[in-house]
């Protein structure tokens, strides 16, 4: 914004808050390397949408060039270990640090001149037969090279962030390796991969691609989604040996990784999505990032409620779940938007922990909030097969009584402890950025291509035209550098979702192979013998679990494959299925103990960060309770009479009020422990579904009010009467 502008609109609050953090071992290297990275990354963007929109391309071979895409650069910009600016010069390696690089070196080296040589005699020969003996003798090198690499790079790769470890290089050229194996024997392997007729090549090239899957997943997410993943290969081969239902007749070596790198599985419906979808609406977000919209949204939000009670928290809820909504990830949200209104929360009052857990909350709700849901609402239509217009329909309600219920505890908070806003001289104008009410205008473009019946694809694609055409009523005029520059940040970061899909494609397959999904509804359906809502429990329990430490995406994949279909056989409707899997694997990012948002915005707050997830548990309580309340109340997700789906939703939003003023301990005034008892009891009458459990919370409500406006007192009472 220029000085000008800026002065026009007062105070500018936000700058930069949708920019994307660099993570703590994420490269930053400068000159020629870092523009061939940017070049690399932007080209991998176009790839995307000239594929989407112009050229279609065969299935597997697009998903197979989005997965080693993503590898080579998510290896490129992502070190093992944690970057450091005055990291200092680079040490002479060592003996073992040689050693490792010269067996990746060779290993690799070997497996790729063997790729590299079939392929050439392919395009200047013609020989389409693959040399027998080299793709016999290719792998196991292949894999031992790679293996190599990657224990050389957890040990040994630079601090600097300037620099690329040579064993990452390695890697990028085990990820092409693979690529350029399973594309030029792709025709055959779609019909022996997981049989008897997979070859050993076939084995090595897809031990060697989920081995890459893992290290890239553990650099970008940490070692929890890694080491469920591990569990679930794990089980793939002990399955003979253990009990009850988890017992299967176990499974070749090569029988199992072929068939995890088929659509049944590391190529299945997770990256099918993450291809399209969930790529495009990145690009999508990245655009608006480069056009500085993202900043506007935020400002905007600052001069609508800046200055109401507690209002930096108030900005958060909604600021933080439109941000959230769109960029897909609820701990990389809390990161961007929360340095900013974490700080000024503290500024009014709110505690630290406070503070962080509102931020935390709002940013998980992102991921349940039409139209975008963060890549969910995508992943949905993809699994079952239900229109996307119809999961986004379904989806409002719910989502409306999740934000009420944050923005009702946020207020009472506020009022409970007599927080002010922050001052107007201190906040942007807002007849000033309601002049500029076109930067909507993206997001309006949008959502109404999406109902109007253009395909997803399309719609995103005239979103971001919308969106680099609106940047030219800004001072942030997006010409051929800002295009670019969207595009090389489309890319990156697109990076981690392409990893975690990739890697919950794993669990997918398990899940598939073994049947352990199938079993796991049975076992739903004899717990429902006893009591129906003991089986939906134990169903949230599972998708809590699940979900802990993983990124949405892979939640929500993983808790569909595994809880979906046993809710499906209790005879629960799909969507009403899958909406309940899906709130719970978002919110297992608020659930102690491992809360990622949480943990995120503690970081930034300064607050203990267990402390800090159950406050965002208790903030976030809505959303453990809505879907019971859909499971229940089906017009909740819209299905239904419309005279029906009003009473639903005005008596939830009035079960959510006094859900959140038992939570907070404020009932137009200060509540007593009793009192809070007495309104979580009303609002669990008002959130179950009938007349009659709605007129004893309505007559609760009632009695609580009069109560603490003391029209009735225990004197009164006392005489059966009021004065």
């Amino acid at each position: 914004m220029s000085a000008a502008s800026a002065s026009a609109a007062g105070p500018v609050i936000a700058q930069g808050v949708d920019e994307e953090p660099m993570a703590a071992n994420q490269r930053d290297p400068r000159a020629r390397v870092g523009m061939a990275i940017a070049i690399l990354c932007a080209a991998y963007t176009i790839f995307h949408l000239v594929v989407m929109v112009l050229y279609p391309l065969e299935t597997w071979t697009y998903r197979m060039i989005h997965v080693c895409g993503g590898l080579v650069i998510g290896f490129l910009t992502y070190s093992a270990l944690s970057q450091t600016p005055d990291a200092g010069p680079a040490t002479r390696r060592g003996p073992v640090e040689t050693a490792l690089l010269g067996i990746a070196a060779l290993g690799i080296g070997y497996g790729f001149l063997i790729i590299a040589y079939a392929w050439g005699m392919w395009w200047l020969a013609g020989v389409a037969t693959p040399p027998a003996f080299g793709f016999r003798t290719y792998g196991l090198p292949l894999v031992i090279g790679t293996t190599a690499a990657i224990v050389a790079a957890w040990r040994y790769s630079s601090r600097d962030r300037s620099r690329i470890y040579l064993g990452d290089v390695l890697l990028c050229f085990a990820s092409i390796a693979v690529l350029g194996y399973i594309l030029f024997v792709v025709g055959a392997l779609r019909m022996r991969a997981g049989t008897g007729m997979a070859q050993p090549g076939d084995l090595w090239a897809a031990l060697t691609g989920v081995l890459l899957i893992l290290e890239l997943a553990r650099r970008l997410t940490g070692l929890a989604l890694v080491i469920i993943v591990g569990v679930f290969i794990a089980y793939s081969f002990l399955g003979p040996w253990l009990p009850g239902f988890l017992n299967h007749r176990g499974y070749t070596a090569t029988r199992f990784f072929t068939y995890i790198f088929t659509d049944q599985g590391v190529l299945g419906d997770p990256i099918a999505v993450s291809s399209t979808y969930i790529i495009l609406f990145i690009v999508f977000a990245a655009f608006l990032q480069a056009s500085k919209v993202g900043d506007y949204f935020v400002n905007f939000a600052f001069a609508c409620a800046g200055q109401a009670r507690g209002g930096p928290a108030k900005v958060a809820v909604f600021a933080s779940g439109l941000m959230g909504m769109i960029n897909g990830t609820s701990a990389g949200n809390v990161v961007s938007t929360g340095s900013l209104t974490i700080p000024l929360m503290k500024r009014v009052g709110y505690a630290p922990k406070t503070s962080a857990a509102i931020e935390a909350t709002a940013s998980s709700g992102g991921q349940i909030l039409p139209p975008i849901m963060g890549a969910g609402a995508f992943i949905m239509a993809e699994v079952t097969g239900i229109p996307y217009t119809e999961i986004v329909i379904a989806a409002i309600i719910p989502a409306l009584l999740y934000f009420v219920s944050v923005y009702f505890m946020v207020d009472l908070q506020a009022l409970k402890l007599n927080m002010k806003g922050l001052p107007r001289s201190e906040l942007p104008r807002f007849s000033v950025l309601v002049r500029q009410i076109y930067l909507f205008l993206p997001i309006i473009i949008l959502i109404y291509t999406l109902f109007a019946g253009y395909s997803v694809i399309r719609a995103g694609a005239m979103g971001m035209a919308a969106a680099a055409m609106v940047s030219w009523l800004t001072p942030h005029r997006m010409g051929p550098r800002q295009i670019f520059h969207a595009l090389e940040l489309g890319a990156k970061m697109s990076i981690q979702l392409v990893a975690v899909c990739a890697a919950a494609g794993v669990i997918v397959g398990v899940i598939a192979l073994t049947g352990v999904g199938a079993r796991f509804s049975a076992l739903l359906l004899t717990i429902a013998d006893q009591n129906q809502y003991l089986a939906m429990f134990f169903a949230m329990c599972i998708s809590i679990i699940l979900g802990m430490g993983m990124p949405t995406t892979a939640a929500y994949a993983v808790a569909a494959a595994v809880v979906a279909p046993g809710l499906i056989s209790l005879g629960v409707p799909v969507l009403v299925a899958h909406f309940f899997v899906f709130y719970y694997a978002v919110m297992s990012a608020i659930t102690p103990p491992v809360a990622l948002a949480a943990y995120a915005g503690a970081a930034l707050s300064g607050s203990d960060p267990m402390k800090t997830s159950v406050e965002a548990f208790k903030l976030g309580l809505a959303a453990f309770i809505v879907p019971f309340m859909f499971f229940g109340s089906h017009e909740l997700l819209m299905q239904g009479e419309t005279l029906d789906i009003i009473h639903a939703t005005a008596t939830a939003l009035l079960g959510m009020f006094l859900l959140s003023a038992g939570v907070i301990g404020y009932y137009f005034g200060h509540a007593a422990a009793w009192m809070r008892v007495a309104l979580i009891a009303a609002a669990l009458s008002m959130i179950a579904v009938g007349w009659m459990s709605d007129l004893i919370g309505v007559g609760v409500a009632v009695a609580l009010f009069l109560w603490q406006r003391k029209v009735v007192t225990p004197q009164t009472l006392a005489q059966g009467r009021a004065d």
